[in-house]
Formats: C-alpha cells, sequence, structure tokens
C-alpha cells in the first residue's frame, strides 16, 4: 500500500493585525518560519486575465481573474473535479515550506461539501496529474479542507492507520474568505497553520524513504494565489551573530505597502528574541524590492519597510530603538535577475546586517 496521510479539516476567519501591538498580542503563538531559499514563487502578477498559468498544469479548467474583495491576480480553479498541479516537478530535500493564499468557494452537497483539497505527493510520474496517491509508487499528504474534521495515516511499512477528530465548528473555513495556508516540513515532522492557528503538528507524519516532488489541487473550485515554496531551516542566530548578516524572506507587506502581514510574526519573534539574548547587539535593517515600479518609487518603499521591521520589533517586542539602523535600497542591489516570479520573490527581501 501506498504511503498516505488524509487530513481534513475546517476552520473560521481569524482576526487581523492592525498594528504593530498586535503582532504579539494576537500572533505570539505563530511560529512558523519560511525556507531560507525561496525555489518557486508564483503570485499570477504577469499572466493575462482568462488565461491559464504558464507554470500550471490542469487536468480540467482554470483561469486568471481578479477578485474585488481582495486585490492581485488569482488562479480560479473552476472545474471541481480537475487536478491542478505544477507543470515542472519539484525537487524538495528534508526541510522545506509551502505557502499559499486562498479563497474557498462552497461546493454542492454533490461535492460533499468540500470547499478544496490540497496535496503533497511523492510520485514516479511526477509531470502526470492523474499518476499520485491512487496509483501505484504513490506516497503523499492529503489536506482536506471541507466540513468534516478528522486526520488519517497510511503507511506501506504496516504501521496502523492513525485518526483523529476535531469537532470545533470555532474554526471551520468561511467561503469567500481569504486564508493564508502556511506548511512547515522538517524531515518526518510536518506543521501546517491556517493564518496565525496551528492546525496540526505531526511528529512522524512525513516518509524518509520518498522524495516528494509533486503539490497538487483537487475537488472544489478555490481562487489560488501566492504560492510560495522555499527550501532549508534558517539558523538565523548564527547568520545573525557569527557570520554578521541575515538575509530574511520571512517579513511579509502587503502589496506596494509598508504593512507588515501577520505572517511576519514568526520570524520578527525569533529576531527579537535573538537581540534580547545578547543586549549588546546592534542592527541595521535594510529593505530591498524587485523592479518592478518606478526606481524613485522602490527605493522610498524599501526604506518605509525596513522602519516598519525597526518599529515592530520595537513597539511590539520591546527591543530598544537605539540598537536599530535602518536604510533601504529599492532594487539596486538584485540577488537574482528581475525576470520571473521566483527571481523577483529572491530580490524581495529584509537583511539585518551586525553593527
Amino acid at each position: 500500500m501506498a504511503a498516505f496521510l488524509l487530513l481534513s479539516l475546517s476552520y473560521s476567519n481569524s482576526l487581523t493585525a492592525q498594528d504593530n501591538d498586535s503582532l504579539t498580542r494576537i500572533y505570539s503563538k505563530f511560529d512558523f518560519i519560511p525556507g531560507e531559499k525561496v525555489i518557486f514563487f508564483d503570485d499570477f502578477s504577469s499572466e493575462n486575465i482568462g488565461d491559464f498559468p504558464v507554470l500550471w498544469n490542469t487536468t480540467g479548467s482554470g483561469e486568471i481573474v481578479t477578485y474585488g474583495k481582495y486585490p492581485g491576480k488569482w488562479l480560479k480553479i473552476t472545474n471541481p473535479r480537475s487536478i491542478t498541479t505544477l507543470f515542472d516537478p519539484l525537487t524538495l530535500p528534508e526541510n522545506y515550506t509551502i505557502e499559499f493564499d486562498v479563497v474557498p468557494q462552497a461546493q454542492p452537497p454533490s461535492h460533499n461539501n468540500s470547499y478544496f483539497n490540497f496535496y503533497l505527493i511523492s510520485t514516479i510520474k511526477p509531470k502526470d496529474p492523474l499518476f499520485g496517491l491512487a496509483r501505484p509508487g504513490g506516497t503523499g499528504v492529503k489536506l482536506s479542507f471541507a466540513y468534516s474534521q478528522y486526520f488519517s495515516a497510511y503507511y506501506s511499512d504496516g504501521t496502523p492507520d492513525v485518526k483523529s477528530t476535531n469537532g470545533d465548528a470555532a474554526i471551520r473555513q468561511k467561503a469567500e474568505t481569504k486564508y493564508h495556508i502556511s506548511i512547515w516540513v522538517q524531515k518526518q515532522r510536518i506543521r501546517v497553520y491556517q493564518d496565525e492557528v496551528k492546525i496540526f503538528d505531526l511528529a512522524r507524519a512525513i516518509s524518509d524513504k520518498v522524495k516528494y516532488n509533486m503539490i497538487r489541487f483537487h475537488e472544489g473550485t478555490p481562487l489560488i494565489g501566492n504560492v510560495r515554496i522555499a527550501t532549508g531551516l534558517p539558523d538565523m542566530r548564527n547568520k545573525l551573530i557569527t557570520e554578521g548578516k541575515l538575509v530574511s524572506y520571512g517579513i511579509y507587506f502587503d502589496v506596494n505597502s509598508d504593512k507588515l502581514k501577520p505572517q511576519s510574526a514568526g520570524t520578527l519573534k525569533e529576531i527579537a528574541g535573538i537581540m534580547a539574548e545578547n543586549p549588546d547587539l546592534k542592527i541595521r535593517i535594510v529593505g530591498h524590492t524587485d523592479a518592478d515600479g518606478a526606481d524613485a518609487a522602490n527605493l522610498d518603499l524599501s526604506k518605509r519597510r525596513a522602519a516598519s521591521v525597526k518599529d515592530a520589533l520595537s513597539t511590539a517586542y520591546g527591543i530598544e530603538a537605539n540598537r536599530i539602523e535602518t536604510d533601504g535600497k529599492g532594487e539596486k542591489e538584485p540577488v537574482a535577475p528581475n525576470d520571473n516570479g521566483t527571481n523577483k520573490a529572491l530580490n524581495r527581501r529584509v537583511e539585518f546586517i551586525k553593527l
């Protein structure tokens, strides 16, 4: 039997951080830290409305849309029975993170009221969307964001089925509402978060006998956005204290804004902890952008974003403001060509430099 982990969960809309203090007050338990190196990013910004995105594959149909309630472009899966995957296979190591925004859509009873399913798979045919968990050679994880609340794990080595239920209706997802899903894999351990809430933490759910190489969406007609996959576990303490420079991709901002997103809380909390344990440490925070937009606007944005990080560390986490300098470089110091979504994501970063 192929190794198979099924998780079926339901959630509710949660509070949104309104200011820096909320990063501590509301998100104090949010410990998700994105991987160190971005290997895939797609916000669909370069796609034409009505087209299917070039980096993706499907057995059914889908299109790029705008959605008045939430800015940006979204991949709308239009066939509830279709499978939607990345066109090129992934190469995932032991430690990695997967993130995406989603706006679930209500489904009729004929689809078991499921909003959508997400899979993380190891398959011997990673370019064949139909060749997955149900076929020989398939191992994986299924996340079912639905009304039913349970998970079930199956392993090919004979480990018995493990099931758990959660009947808390207060954590049920709502249709037409945006959520940020974060998945953190460390060897055999997997953690999944919706917004600031850790949904589960399983120590031995990921097989160490296979390499996972496919993500896919199946069932439902959700809107998907800002898909981000990153590898490696950032050693922030060593980077900042020993090497003297930490490049972070775990600080998020609203589009064209210096407003911090709640998903920044895990990274900010870790950096604040390092500074609290090293009271003589002083740093310079430097913001960087991609090359989209005017040079002057990007320079100003990068400076404002660095200042926002300083304000959060000082106001929300109690780090003395006189220990922090800020600067911004705009698009002047890219680390990758600004020629695709993944490379642009690499250029959008915040650097912490030991003084």
